[in-house]
């Protein structure tokens, strides 16, 4: 490739509060960012950390990369040690990594202030460690911390830093924004500076870019577009502080948008599937709205845009969803109008084009639902249950019919909180009462559905409850305020979304809970 992707998230991205990769997590990660197409990955600092050096013998015999290789970083000798004796540096070559990434001072201050050596001294350090690295055979990669800053306070000294990086035989000299202060004209006039002081085509150098000023993705564009063709980035953005230059919007902004392919064939549409991957590793929610890779990224809402859509759905998506593997999703709210309706209706298999009438009295609904405190923007469920409810012969049997439930909530003289509900059921002409407990009123009401239907309905044993969110609807206030619940459903398959409102919390879970259990019941096989 002539671009070279080089990923750190298991290196920089590691370093994100909340984030701990196991060894295990990091060979995990890394057959993952292979897959996605990378060039490089940087696998840690071996020597330094004790977790890093086992994942590089590890890597030896676990990892079967095929698009990447691996890199190990280190930093330059320390001052007056010769470099052959430098315990880090030997650590760094006994990883047995074709490529290392060295780091290396390149603002004048940090050399005398944190290293307290001078200038020439440091340049030696780069010089000499990048000499002994090639001269062992390893390709060698120089990432010049504080670049920018310390370019603009002393841009001679980090010119010669450059200079003495490329002089020792590296094959790229990495910019760094380490405190992630810059912004895309920065970016681009100090490349031009840097390469009318050194000589240097911007080619030869590499752009790494934290996103303080959330423009961590945008200064990488920048120097790709000043002609760099090294960048390095992070998975989703990880790292510390606000993070690093997201993967996944940076590749696909300089594949889709510039044109220039960086990615080996067939990679890029891989990029939804592996950031959600990535997320579930690093034990982080996926961001719904991410560029390109998130839930929400070509989610539409308004109905204006959904009108549109429907003639050509172009017209209000920047790229085509699938070259990224992503998918355009409608949004059902009040705002919604027919077009959002029929669009959304066909996405789950419904096609109201055939049915006006059916589609005015849909799109009705949802606008009075949702204009008294109803979301069925994250209820797929529950908006398919009502519009298979409008259509002729469409609609799911309700697979039970309430006569009546109670709950009692018991606060023991030990202090024990106790639920307990009791459901009155009509299933298939027989009536059914079931008494169970439960952590808490909803609970203790979903065991107790069960236990009521589970003799007539055995797969639901398959189906649970994944997540619970409550939330008071704005506009009312105290203990009587209007209350929404999302229950979000699952049977190890898939996972669906139901939504209930009402001023008593445990009624708007009750409607939700009905609604999963009709929705799950109706996707599974034909009962026993």
């Amino acid at each position: 490739m002539e671009y070279q992707v080089f990923d750190t998230t298991l290196r920089d991205g590691g370093q994100r509060e909340g984030i701990s990769y196991s060894v295990a997590d990091k060979l995990a990660v890394a057959r993952l960012l292979d897959e996605f197409g990378v060039g490089f990955i940087e696998g840690g600092w071996p020597g330094a950390m004790p977790k890093d050096t086992e994942f590089f013998e590890r890597a030896k015999t676990e990892l079967d990369l095929r698009n990447a290789l691996l890199v190990a970083f280190g930093a330059t000798r320390k001052a007056g040690v010769d470099v052959a004796k430098d315990p880090q540096v030997q650590a760094l070559l006994d990883a047995g990594t074709p490529v290392v990434c060295l780091v290396a001072k390149s603002d004048i201050r940090h050399v005398e202030r944190a290293l307290r050596t001078t200038g020439e001294e440091n340049l030696a350090m780069v010089r000499d460690t990048v000499a002994y690295f090639v001269e062992n055979g390893r390709r060698v990669f120089l990432d010049c911390e504080h670049f920018f800053d310390g370019f603009r306070y002393d841009p001679a000294y980090t010119a010669s830093v450059v200079r003495a990086a490329f002089e020792g035989g590296a094959e790229r000299v990495v910019m760094c924004d380490t405190n992630g202060g810059m912004l895309p004209s920065m970016v681009t006039k100090a490349i031009q500076e840097v390469t009318e002081r050194t000589g240097v085509t911007a080619d030869r150098l590499g752009i790494h870019c934290q996103n303080d000023t959330s423009c961590a993705v945008a200064n990488t564009i920048a120097a790709v577009e000043a002609g760099v063709k090294h960048f390095q980035c992070t998975a989703n953005g990880y790292g510390e502080r606000p993070g690093n230059a997201d993967l996944f919007a940076t590749v696909s902004n300089v594949q889709l948008k510039l044109g220039l392919q960086v990615l080996p064939d067939g990679c890029l549409e891989k990029a939804t599937r592996v950031s959600t991957a990535l997320a579930e590793i690093a034990n982080i929610a996926p961001d719904t709205h991410q560029a390109y890779v998130g839930a929400a990224a070509f989610a539409h809402k308004a109905g204006l845009h959904a009108s549109a859509i429907k003639v050509d759905p172009l017209l209000y998506n920047h790229v085509d969803p699938s070259v990224v593997g992503n998918d355009m999703r409608i949004l059902v709210t009040e705002m919604a109008g027919r077009a959002s309706i029929e669009l959304k209706s066909r996405e789950l298999g419904l096609d109201l084009a055939g049915h006006p009438d059916e589609l005015s009295t849909i799109t009705q609904k949802v606008k009075d639902l949702e204009a008294a405190g109803w979301s069925f923007e994250a209820a797929d469920a529950s908006f398919e249950l009502l519009v298979r409810g409008e259509l002729p012969g469409r609609a799911y049997a309700r697979p039970f019919a309430l006569e009546s439930y109670r709950v009692l909530v018991e606060h023991r003289e030990d202090g024990a909180v106790v639920s307990e509900a009791t459901v009155k059921v009509r299933v298939r002409g027989e009536r059914v009462i079931a008494t169970a407990e439960g952590v808490g009123p909803v609970n203790a009401l979903d065991e107790a559905l069960r236990v009521a239907l589970t003799q007539h309905y055995p797969q639901l044993k398959t189906v649970e409850l994944t997540d619970y969110k409550v939330r008071i609807l704005e506009g009312s206030h105290g203990t009587n305020a209007v209350t929404r619940v999302l229950l979000e459903t699952g049977d190890h398959e898939r996972e669906w979304t139901t939504v209930g409102v009402h001023e008593n919390i445990v009624e708007a879970s009750w409607v939700a809970l009905v609604d999963a259990l009709t929705y799950g019941l109706a996707r599974t096989s034909t009962p026993a």
